[in-house]
């Protein structure tokens, strides 16, 4: 069974309509790379899904899942992301913190391209 099968067959994932659901541009990008990366072979998918289910773990053992804490699937998806990227040697923590300091920095700046202006 291919990555892409595997995927759609997850009942984890967030849906809407049977459709994967993402609220903001960030948790598309971090679930397509994850996904990129399985399929092209750079890790095994169950390695990223154990990471994933180990970090919603965390969450819950630190008290996450109290009434107040709030939910977003896709925080966790990131950090296991991050991790799985360090742990397969694909980034260094600090090419990892290089990247996330752009992908910070593009994001607040996401608005500039739709209203067609720019702080550059």
């Amino acid at each position: 069974m291919s990555v892409s099968d595997r995927i759609r067959d997850e009942p984890s994932l967030p849906r809407r309509n049977g459709e994967l659901a993402f609220d903001a541009p960030w948790q598309s990008r971090a679930f397509s790379v994850a996904v990129a990366l399985a399929e092209s072979g750079v890790w095994e998918w169950d390695a990223f899904r154990t990471r994933l289910i180990d970090e919603i773990g965390a969450w819950t053992d630190a008290g996450g899942d109290a009434p107040d804490a709030g939910w977003d699937y896709y925080a966790h998806w990131l950090a296991a992301l991050e991790r799985v990227l360090l742990e397969t040697r694909v980034l260094t923590a600090a090419e990892l913190d290089a990247e996330l300091r752009r992908l910070a920095h593009a994001a607040a700046h996401e608005h500039d391209d739709e209203h067609g202006h720019s702080h550059a």
